[in-house]
């Protein structure tokens, strides 16, 4: 499954301190654990949450460090260890026995970037969807979510592409019921995926700090399976430069085929609002298209494009349900 060969997002880097954390990924159980070697805050490792020795979940366990400061994950029922490799490194009812290579937990790849961890559950030569806002000092980052999605990631991804929601779902902040005509733009399948640019609507209130409705220009750009992200000229009359922009990138994590955990990277010039004002402004926004993303049927995203209606307004919808045809997905569609 070509699924299991992309990297995933399944916490926030800071969820993973002392303890293991349980997560999910394509219906696989995960444990989360940093190791504490070195000076620094350590390495994530990601494992299947299950000990190998009677499938109790690791992520019930603690870690532990020993007198030379190699650290190693304890299972909570009989208290075998395993080292930052997955291999048993100790079985406290026999203190003498040397478990061989064959005694080791399932272990994935993981990696940390744009404050959240990654994994990859089968080794692929694969990249990271790419965030280009994130290495912009001059931009702040505020990380919203997670939020528990009871639809597929594709699902979830085709909604964030969607503009003509936005004067019935998001009336009064991104749209409004007497400004419904949606400007034509342009599609384009990229290396990553897709783009779409001109993309234009008039918006009461575009961003937390909005003090009134402004015409806003869009680029979407879908970067994997299940991310994208936004590029938005807010509204002129707060006095930044044309040149200001402000990007907000999706990544959505697939639990199961039909439920999804979300978040959103804020990449914004603003540094003064409070990080809870500015990720209240996105629970709004987002918790507006919880429930609706939750009625649609079927949960997965049908790829073909004649079991549902399309016109030119959804033109990114279409474009990315090929992209994700083209790409082998099938998690998560129908």
């Amino acid at each position: 499954m070509i699924e299991r060969m992309l990297w995933h997002p399944v916490a926030l880097s800071t969820e993973v301190v002392d303890r293991p954390v349980a997560a999910q990924l394509l219906g696989e159980a995960v444990v989360l654990w940093r190791d504490r070697a070195g000076s620094g805050p350590g390495r994530v490792h990601a494992w299947a949450d299950k000990c190998p020795h009677r499938g109790a979940k690791l992520s019930l366990g603690r870690v532990q460090v020993d007198v030379q400061g190699a650290s190693s994950l304890e299972c909570a029922y009989h208290g075998w260890q395993f080292d930052s490799t997955g291999h048993c490194a100790l079985v406290p009812a026999l203190p003498t026995f040397a478990p061989p290579a064959a005694h080791c937990a399932k272990t994935f790849q993981a990696h940390e970037a744009y404050g959240l961890v990654w994994v990859q559950l089968d080794a692929a030569q694969t990249s990271l969807p790419v965030f280009p806002a994130h290495t912009d000092e001059n931009l702040r980052k505020v990380h919203c979510g997670p939020y528990e999605v009871a639809t597929s990631a594709p699902r979830v991804v085709e909604n964030f592409l969607d503009m003509a929601h936005f004067a019935f779902v998001h009336e009064g902040y991104l749209g409004a019921r007497d400004t419904t005509a949606q400007a034509d733009y342009a599609v384009e399948r990229t290396m990553h995926g897709i783009r779409a640019t001109g993309c234009r609507a008039w918006q009461p209130q575009s961003h937390a700090n909005a003090s009134q409705g402004a015409d806003v220009s869009y680029t979407y750009e879908v970067v994997a399976p299940y991310a994208a992200q936004l590029t938005k000229v807010p509204d002129p009359l707060t006095g930044k430069p044309v040149e200001w922009r402000e990007s907000i990138a999706l990544w959505v994590c697939p639990l199961t085929p039909e439920t999804s955990r979300v978040w959103f990277t804020m990449a914004v010039a603003d540094f003064e609002t409070a990080a809870s004002e500015l990720q209240n402004f996105q629970n709004t926004i987002f918790m507006q298209d919880k429930p609706v993303l939750e009625s649609q049927t079927p949960a997965r995203l049908p790829l073909d494009l004649r079991a549902e209606l399309h016109t030119t307004a959804d033109k990114a919808s279409a474009a990315y349900r090929r992209y994700l045809q083209d790409s082998g997905i099938t998690f998560g569609v129908c």
